[in-house]
């Protein structure tokens, strides 16, 4: 007989398929069985975490790798927050994305305008759309200065 709960077998079925936070994987199984007590909850989630099954680091490294190629570093960090990831979590993360910031910020404009924009009107358009990807204004320049120069 399977000496793992139903809650058990369902959290190692999320984690199948994808990387959680453990506030994210507790939402998602207090959803689905109403029946079982908070206290029955942290203790599968603790163990899962014990077991190295459920990781908050594997889950940081696989949302920076799938979000890299759209968005900037504002955005990542933001949707980690509210992923529910602590802070030193988060900060052990934060070299590496600021690492390839640059380079994510020129492929993301490459692919969508791909050319300086010829008025005012043009950049601050490019400009809202780097920043609703998360880029800061800071880079969003760097972007602009970098591709000028490559054109000369």
């Amino acid at each position: 007989m399977d000496s793992r709960s139903d809650l058990e077998n369902r959290a190692l079925r999320y984690l199948a398929r994808r990387e959680y936070s453990r506030l994210e994987l507790q939402q998602k199984l207090s959803m689905r069985s109403h029946s079982h007590a908070t206290e029955v909850l942290v203790e599968v989630l603790d163990k899962l975490e014990q077991a190295g099954y459920l990781s908050a680091q594997r889950a940081v490294e696989q949302i920076i790798r799938n979000r890299r190629s759209r968005f900037g570093c504002q955005r990542i960090l933001h949707e980690l927050k509210t992923k529910g990831f602590d802070d030193h979590t988060i900060d052990m993360a934060l070299p590496g994305l600021h690492a390839t910031e640059t380079e994510a910020a020129i492929a993301v404009w490459q692919k969508k305008f791909g050319v300086l924009p010829g008025s005012g009107e043009e950049r601050a358009k490019q400009i809202r759309f780097m920043m609703s990807r998360g880029f800061s204004m800071k880079m969003i320049n760097q972007v602009f200065r970098q591709v000028s120069e490559g054109d000369r």
